[in-house]
Formats: C-alpha cells, structure tokens, sequence
C-alpha cells in the first residue's frame, strides 16, 4: 500500500479524527495480542523492529548485526515474516528457488548473506533453524510478535519520517503507541538526522544508537551520470537522496508503493522512459529483487550499508548475548 498523506503532519485534520475509534481498536488488539508469552529459545534472539509500519531500516540493521556476529565465529540464522509473500513457513529461504512472491523482497536480501527463514510463527521457525544449526537468531522485524522471546530488541527509526502523525494505524502509520514499542526495546537506533522530533518522544535516558546509511560503491560510478530512479520503499525520498549525494544526474524518477511487484508491462515502460531520457535505469536492492529476470539485466542497482557514529556501543550490546554461544572445540 502507499501511506495517505495524512499519515504525517501533527495528526490533526478530519481524517485522523474519524478514524481514531477505530485506531483504538487496532491498538488495543496489538496490546492484547504482545501480552500473551512467547517461547524462550537456547540460543541469543535480537530483534530489529520498528513502531511504524512501512521501512525504517529494520533489513539493513538485521543485516549489519547478522555480521557484526558472524565475524565473531557465531552461526547467526535471519527469522522474518517474509511480508509480501505467499509461504507461511518455516521454510528455509533459496534464492535459486524461491522468488520474491513466495518468501518477499526482504527474507531475498537476508538469504543472500546469511541462513534465512521465513515463518509467521516466529517460534516453530527459531525452533527449524536451532535445529539446522543457528546459534543466534537476529529477527527483520517481529517486535509486536509475542511468539518469540527476545533477549534485544532495537527500535529503529527513520529520521525523516519519525513517528508520523502519532497516531495509530489507520489514523496513523503506528502499530501501537510509541510507548508500548518502547517499553519493549532495550535501544533506539535513529537512521539518519532526527528531522521529525522523534528523539523527544522517547522516555529518558532510553539509549539510543545512531546510524546514517551510504552507498555502495556502485554509486560512485553514477556520478555525472543521467539517471532514471525507480523504487517501490515504504520511504522513496531516502533513495532520490541517496542518488543526488553520490552526485548522479535524476533525469526522472518514479516512485510505486512499498514491496510493488513489478511485471513485464511495468518494466517494459520504465525502461522505455530511462531510454527516452537517455539516462540509466537504477533502483534499490530491495526492488531489484522484484524485477522479473528477463529485465534485471538493464537495471544498475544502488546498495547500502549503514555507518554508525559510535559501533562500540552497539557491539558492547551484543558482548554478553555472544558470550552465551558455546565455542566450538
């Protein structure tokens, strides 16, 4: 879905009032549903989540920490939902097999690096990869599923979208109040500036990390380049930015909502559009798992890793957890 514009501002406005009934119903489901207990895995569980739905840089945080302890010797395995696809799982992510339809663009990008599995019961799928071999779990997403304990739960914010209006879906793109999300995180992590005020919301004295994200070195060679930008994110500003950092030329760009999947027809007109404009086809890693084959091709995409401003931080959060894995003999 794309988010309505009322969805950021101050959360005034006809809209968000008529539908506040019924954003108390959704908040008051979400609470009932995290009461409940989840299972106590063997093994370290961290989540990435967020309290708004839509992208805060949950994937690139589950990422970053997936190597942050895989360069420490720990068999880390990646658990998601696998949003957008059609396969409730547990089912072990293969790229060469599964497509972005059956598992979602996110659990792809997982998979490439790291043991993936897809599970909407996130217990029976921590349970599949403990038993395959995983000796820490790092959740994209799932800090509203009570299903699985976890031992660190990172709260990830967007810095250019923050909270939104701070309402609750659907007066507002919250999936609980932000108070409720952060009574369960042991830490913020704040993607980018805080230009929405977001910081002020949290309680004190509440950690909070702060990361920026760059491109890869695919960008660099865009500089001075015409460029056509395409994405379907939860936050297609970020990527248009991204693109004018690295000094690449946006002849045009298009814009679809988040996790769209693209078709032959689709494809066919986006790079018609980069031809008229003689400029270069490029979107995000994300979306490029979206593409149907025959095209990819044609299309230069743009990753990114994050930067943080103080990584001992975040790595004295995961000491303790990787002290728990058992060394190997």
């Amino acid at each position: 879905m794309r988010a309505p514009d009322f969805w950021t501002g101050d959360g005034s406005g006809i809209a968000p009032f008529l539908l506040s009934p019924f954003a108390a119903l959704y908040a008051a489901a979400t609470a009932r549903r995290v009461a409940r207990p989840g299972w106590r895995a063997p093994v370290p569980v961290i989540c990435c989540g967020n309290a708004t739905a839509g992208g805060a840089g949950k994937t690139g945080l589950a990422l970053d920490i997936g190597m942050r302890l895989a360069n420490r010797g720990v068999a880390v395995h990646f658990l998601t939902r696998g949003y957008g696809g059609t396969l409730r799982g547990p089912v072990r992510v293969e790229p060469g097999r599964h497509d972005s339809k059956a598992v979602g663009d996110e659990a792809l990008l997982l998979a490439a690096e790291r043991p993936t599995w897809v599970a909407a019961d996130r217990a029976a799928g921590a349970r599949a990869a403990i038993e395959a071999g995983a000796q820490a779990l790092v959740m994209d997403d799932g800090l509203q599923n009570p299903t699985l304990e976890k031992d660190l739960s990172l709260l990830a914010i967007d810095g250019s979208y923050g909270f939104g209006n701070g309402r609750v879906i659907p007066a507002g793109p919250l999936r609980e109040p932000v108070a409720a999300a952060v009574s369960r995180a042991q830490a913020a992590v704040l993607m980018g500036a805080d230009e929405c005020g977001a910081l002020a919301q949290l309680p004190p004295g509440m950690p909070v990390l702060r990361a920026r994200t760059v491109p890869g070195p695919e960008a660099a060679q865009l500089a001075g380049q015409a460029v056509f930008a395409f994405c379907g994110i939860a936050n297609p500003r970020k990527f248009f930015t991204t693109l004018s950092e690295a000094r690449a030329i946006i002849a045009g760009r298009a814009a679809y909502a988040d996790h769209y999947p693209y078709d032959a027809g689709d494809m066919r007109e986006l790079l018609a559009e980069a031809d008229r404009l003689r400029a270069i086809p490029v979107t995000t890693r994300k979306d490029f798992v979206r593409i149907p084959p025959a095209f990819r091709a044609r299309v230069t995409v743009v990753t990114v890793t994050l930067a943080w401003d103080e990584p001992a931080r975040l790595e004295a959060m995961l000491d303790p957890l990787a002290a728990r894995v058992p060394v190997p003999a």
